[in-house]
């Protein structure tokens, strides 16, 4: 016979966003009876990264036990312009974010089980049984997206250990000195050891599909390029992270479920030119754990409010992929990214953040752009 599970807050997957609001609560309201439902293993088989400057100091104790690597600066290349940038980086590994979050939970919290139906007050599982919460979170991943139009940062990417060590002292976060392929192609490297390195082959593609041996192929040659003699492969991963152009929020929001509480890309919160999702991860979970009411009516006020006032908030990186997407011929798109990373640092850092002021907006679309005049006019002009 089905059960009847009754707690205080379901959290519906087990992902970087529902992950994260299950640490937070269980640090700070550890009163707070919740449960946690992922039938894969939480967080999945990733690594997350982000700029120090990312995550406020006020929120750093939910992010700070998660680290696995951490670096003072980074490097990028381009064909015409290259650049050592002293900004923190850090490096989160799922498997280390698999075992702070499932240690964090109290026995019975994880609930290993699908869920086919998701309410503001219940979750059905797949096995039948059901879930009553006074508050419910569905953090499940992207859901439907065809309320806007999108490009995409697809990537794969292989955790290599070398026969020798690498030399490399930092990470590179963009080396665009590759041969541009399928729109703005780069490759991004992760030192996670003398002989360990993650090496990621990313572009800004206008369609999410993956051919995986070519890319984990193109990745074994950019190795060998470096001379570096791979031993064996610790883990390999795929994906493709939405960009925003344009789009209707509301009509996303009602349409992944109108009245229940989302977090993460359900809820439309990622950087709309990165596709990143964790600093507004962390973000969301830092408030839900702050608020004193965690019935589902007050939570789907608060991740609605934080997930449209962002979406509000960032119409000038809409019109910036735009440009990138629709102004660019795609072999060309690198130039963008190759002028962006001539500008101030602490510009680079706000705009990661999301956190661009107006002057910093300013600055970016200052002087001759590096697309067709325009095109770049007509782009923008759609994106609006």
């Amino acid at each position: 016979m089905p059960a009847i599970i009754q707690c205080d807050v379901a959290i519906v997957g087990g992902g970087l966003a529902g992950g994260l609001i299950a640490l937070a609560l269980r640090t700070k309201r550890p009163d707070a009876d919740i449960r946690l439902i992922e039938p894969g293993g939480i967080g999945g088989d990733h690594v997350w990264s982000f700029f120090s400057s990312d995550v406020a100091e006020a929120d750093r104790w939910l992010a700070a036990p998660l680290v696995a690597y951490r670096w003072p600066g980074y490097d990028v290349a381009f064909p015409g312009h290259r650049r050592t940038l002293d900004e923190g980086y850090y490096s989160i590994e799922s498997g280390r974010f698999a075992s702070v979050v499932g240690d964090a939970l109290a026995p019975g919290q994880l609930i290993a089980a699908k869920a086919i139906a998701v309410g503001a007050g219940a979750v059905v599982l797949a096995d039948g049984d059901r879930v009553e919460a006074d508050g419910v979170i569905d953090a499940r991943g992207a859901a439907d997206m065809v309320m806007f139009e999108l490009g995409w940062q697809k990537f794969a990417g292989r955790e290599l250990v070398l026969a020798a060590p690498h030399g490399v002292e930092r990470p590179v976060v963009m080396d665009a000195c590759v041969q541009q392929i399928d729109g703005y192609r780069f490759v991004y490297c992760l030192p996670f050891g003398e002989r360990r390195m993650f090496i990621e082959d990313t572009y800004y593609s206008d369609t999410p599909e993956i051919d995986r041996p070519v890319l984990t192929d193109r990745i074994d040659a950019y190795a060998a390029a470096k001379g570096w003699q791979v031993e064996s492969v610790a883990r390999e991963e795929a994906g493709s992270l939405p960009v925003a152009i344009a789009g209707d929020f509301e009509a996303f929001w009602r349409g992944n479920g109108a009245n229940v509480a989302k977090a993460g890309l359900r809820a439309g919160l990622f950087h709309p030119t990165t596709g990143y999702s964790l600093p507004d991860a962390i973000r969301l979970a830092v408030a839900i754990a702050g608020t004193s009411d965690l019935s589902s009516d007050a939570l789907h006020d608060l991740t609605y409010g934080m997930a449209k006032r962002a979406w509000d908030g960032r119409g000038f990186y809409r019109i910036l992929d735009a440009m990138l997407f629709r102004a660019a011929e795609p072999e060309q798109r690198y130039r963008i990214l190759e002028r962006f990373y001539r500008l101030d640092p602490r510009l680079i850092a706000r705009f990661y953040a999301g956190r661009s002021t107006m002057g910093d907006k300013a600055r970016i679309l200052m002087g001759k752009p590096p697309v067709p005049v325009g095109r770049a006019l007509t782009a923008i002009r759609r994106a609006r």
